[in-house]
């Protein structure tokens, strides 16, 4: 069986190209004889209530300076697809939000959505980890400026976090005593007019943010810590950290074993997870990376695993 594959992404002209979780996923699809149908968000469109694509066939290359090749045009019933990867970067926006309803009527028509596009919808990213609270540090959503500050009291050295951004954009630290405390909750919350997350900070962040892959509710062996370049203490690669592979810890295995079987009954295939220390911090589910970093240096082939985990639906 030849699977027809459709992923949805940003500009493949615009990728890294040594480091896109990706383009890593459409090697493997190529080297496996599967059909690769490209789309950006403004390609797809419903029609009387079918979901189309004009999509752009494509061909990859393990080249760094040709990389991709298109081959015309063609408008698609996406249900004409068996899978369709959802691989669009945040941010997690309206026009983001429009696109997993077109996918969800492609769901509906039989194409296999990677993620499901109602989990993608359910599932934000700093909030998903509330679900699994044994897993968490102390953690407040609130827009509630007096409860921030009994927050803040309380555990003396916190973080403070958006809901909507992502690779560390954003993000305060709080020490003790900080005289910007009311400004941040004020930046923050807009004034109390929006949801913001505080969260007790770990130390632990200075042995690495662990990044763990998990393939439909099962993790990959190695975690990516990503340690704090000097004088930061975000660990997040765009921030500048520095991405070293290690083998699962105990906890790190308990966690999974948590989230686990939350993620398989909500289609959410292709899954990371962030661990400080022992604690849970966020569930990435739009677009997660790390996959050439833990492929390079533990010998792994993670694509392979989640198109292993693709065939087995047919």
């Amino acid at each position: 069986m030849t699977i027809k594959l459709g992923v949805v992404m940003d500009s493949i002209e615009s990728i890294n190209f040594k480091k896109d979780s990706t383009l890593a996923m459409l090697w493997e699809a190529s080297k496996r004889g599967w059909e690769i149908f490209y789309f950006e968000q403004h390609d797809l469109f419903l029609r009387d209530g079918v979901a189309y694509g004009n999509s752009r066939l494509l061909s990859v290359y393990e080249n760094e300076n040709k990389w991709f090749k298109f081959h015309g045009h063609q408008k698609i019933a996406l249900a004409d697809l068996n899978v369709i990867l959802m691989r669009k970067d945040p941010p997690f926006d309206r026009e983001y939000i429009y696109t997993t309803y077109i996918l969800e009527a492609a769901e509906r028509a039989g194409a296999l959505v990677f993620n499901k596009p109602q989990s993608l919808r359910d599932a934000n990213e700093k909030l998903f980890a509330t679900w699994f609270p044994q897993c968490c540090s102390p953690t407040l959503v609130t827009r509630d400026m007096q409860m921030l500050k009994e927050f803040y009291a309380e555990q003396h050295d916190i973080v403070c976090k958006p809901l909507d951004a992502m690779g560390g954009s954003s993000i305060f630290h709080l020490r003790e005593n900080d005289p910007n405390a009311t400004v941040v909750f004020e930046t923050l919350t807009g004034y109390g007019t929006q949801f913001m997350m505080a969260q007790k900070f770990i130390p632990d962040i200075t042995k690495g943010d662990k990044r763990i892959l998990m393939i439909n509710g099962e993790p990959v062996p190695f975690v990516l810590a990503r340690v704090p370049a000097q004088g930061e203490w975000r660990g997040n690669l765009v921030a500048g950290a520095q991405g070293i592979a290690q083998p699962l810890a105990e906890k790190d295995l308990w966690i999974c074993q948590q989230v686990g079987p939350t993620l398989r009954e909500k289609g959410l295939y292709f899954v990371g997870l962030d661990v400080i220390g022992n604690y849970l911090t966020e569930i990435n589910v739009t677009s997660p990376t790390c996959i050439r970093e833990l492929d390079e240096q533990c010998n792994l082939n993670i694509a392979a695993q989640l198109l292993d985990c693709v065939e087995s639906f047919f």
